[in-house]
């Protein structure tokens, strides 16, 4: 049974940064796409960052790129996402999320592709 597990939200102040956590259990780490969603009060969930194990490539919404880093540490089974110059808009749940995956398709932001999913944890960011 494939387990998530995010850790490491909180509440920042605009500007500051966060690092997430996801650590994950149940499955080999090879073909897999994992990817961070987040989901604000009254809004779709939106997928932020992706990332194909296998090698490493790593794909960014627009309203994140250039302030967030999806990463990954083999050894460990974790997936963390580092988030800097964090914005009030950035203030959602977040998600990491998983799915088989391979190079033809490893770019996925839809909910409905991934399989497994974590509990959440909460980033509120005040100006």
């Amino acid at each position: 049974q494939v387990q998530l597990v995010e850790s490491g939200g909180g509440s920042v102040q605009a500007g500051g940064s966060l690092r997430l956590s996801c650590a994950a259990s149940g499955y080999t780490y090879s073909n897999y796409c994992m990817g961070w969603f987040r989901q604000a009060p009254g809004k779709e969930r939106e997928g932020v960052a992706v990332i194909y194990t296998d090698v490493g490539n790593t794909y960014y919404a627009d309203s994140v790129k250039g302030r967030f880093a999806i990463s990954q540490d083999n050894a460990k089974n974790t997936l963390y996402l580092q988030m800097n110059n964090l914005k009030p808009e950035d203030t959602a749940l977040y998600y990491c999320a998983a799915r088989y995956c391979s190079s033809h398709n490893w770019i996925r932001t839809d909910r409905g592709a991934y399989n497994y999913w974590g509990q959440g944890t909460q980033v509120t960011v005040s100006s």
